[in-house]
Order: structure tokens, then C-alpha cells, then sequence
């Protein structure tokens, strides 16, 4: 989950790490899910290995989009976490990203957070520009070497 973190931190978006368990610490799941708008948090990335009731929890309980992380565990290599998190029911949506894709959960979050954001929209807009550009060198390199 440390790449959500550095994905929010890459763009300056300020945030809060905090460890919750949907099945040992139920109250705290549930307070934090309720009082995180008031707050002033906009989004959850929410990561959860095994059963991974976590995000699907946070999300019966608050507003804010919730984007749920499989996170792998020694058995089952995540599929287990990812089929969890990924079949919610009608009415309590979860955004779900790859199994162990942190990064992509931090990113997905700055993307949120971006349509309100002119300033945050134009730094993920040049993150995606870095991107392009990394493709093209590695193209080049490649015909290069042909």
C-alpha cells in the first residue's frame, strides 16, 4: 500500500495512512468509514487481503468513492481478495483496481480528485505526457538495437 501512498505524494496530494480491519476492528472500521467526509477526506483507497471485507465495508457506510486494493496473501496469490472486493452488491459500488495495484489505486484517486482540481487535472494530464514519451524512447531503443 506504500505505492498508494508515493502515487498521492507524487502529485502533492495530502493524506492520512491508517491500519483498519473490517473483522477485528469492526467500530473503528465503521467510525472511520462515517466521519472521513467531515473530515475533509474525498476518496478511500482501502486495501485488504484474504476475505477483504474492508473497502466493500467503508463503502456501506460513506458517500466517497472507495477504491479497493486486492492485496496477495500466501494463498490463492489474491484471487481471493480480488473476487471479494470486486463483487459488491447493487447500490454499494467499489472501485477495484489489480491485485497489489497500489500505484494504480493512488493514481486512480489523484484522477477523482483531478475533476475539481484544475491544477491537479494539469499534473495528471503531464503524468500521462511522461508516460507517452517513455513508450516512444522504448520504442526507439528497440529499433535501435534491430
Amino acid at each position: 500500500m506504500s505505492d498508494a501512498s508515493q502515487a498521492l505524494s507524487d502529485f502533492g496530494i495530502p493524506h492520512e495512512v491508517e491500519v483498519v480491519s473490517a473483522h477485528r476492528t469492526p467500530e473503528k472500521l465503521m467510525a472511520y468509514g462515517r466521519e472521513a467526509r467531515g473530515r475533509g477526506i474525498r476518496v478511500i483507497i482501502a486495501g485488504a487481503g484474504g476475505a477483504a471485507h474492508l473497502p466493500g465495508m467503508l463503502a456501506s457506510v460513506t458517500a466517497l468513492p472507495v477504491i479497493g486494493v486486492p492485496v496477495p496473501l500466501a494463498y490463492l496469490d489474491g484471487m481471493d481478495s480480488l473476487l471479494s472486493i470486486v463483487q459488491m452488491p447493487a447500490g454499494i459500488p467499489v472501485a477495484t483496481v489489480s491485485i497489489g495495484g497500489a500505484r494504480n489505486a493512488g493514481l486512480l484517486a489523484a484522477r477523482i480528485l483531478a475533476t475539481s482540481d484544475a491544477g491537479l487535472a494539469d499534473q495528471v494530464e503531464a503524468y500521462a505526457d511522461e508516460l507517452e514519451a517513455q513508450v516512444e524512447q522504448k520504442n526507439q531503443r528497440l529499433k535501435d538495437s534491430l
